[in-house]
């Protein structure tokens, strides 16, 4: 199911989604009734959680396109390349965490337990792509 496949699929979709929430973002600071506030309010509080949450769903899914580009590289026999691109997706539960902290007052256990999926994988991606034998 975890494929290097996925991850760029996921990645691009979540890179479309986030950068439409961009948008909405420019519009609130530019167009919306009360952007005066918004601008007064820009780096504080739940506008920057919100701003934050654009920038590392932006960064998180262009890591995954990265990821799953890597991962199909690698020889499909490794065991790790399932779990590194199960684990990069999970990554994406950091900017995930973030908005739901902004828009329900969620805990921060989401953003806490993507960011550290984000590292493992990361880390583990290292090791693997490391040990792999590149012949030109």
């Amino acid at each position: 199911m975890f494929t290097g496949k996925t991850n760029i699929a996921t990645g691009c979709l979540f890179l479309t989604l986030f950068m439409l929430y961009g948008f909405f973002l420019i519009f609130l600071r530019d167009f919306a009734p009360g952007r005066e506030q918004w601008i007064a309010e820009y780096g504080i509080g739940e506008h920057f959680e919100s701003r934050l949450a654009h920038a590392h769903g932006n960064l998180f899914a262009l890591i995954n396109i990265a990821v799953g580009l890597v991962l199909l590289r690698l020889p499909r026999s490794a065991v790790s390349t399932r779990w590194i691109s199960g684990l990069a997706l999970a990554g994406m539960l950091m900017p995930l965490g973030i908005l739901s902290e902004v828009l329900f007052g969620a805990p921060p256990i989401f953003v806490i337990a993507g960011g550290l999926s984000m590292i493992l994988a990361m880390g583990w991606l290292t090791f693997a792509a490391w040990q792999v034998e590149y012949r030109p």
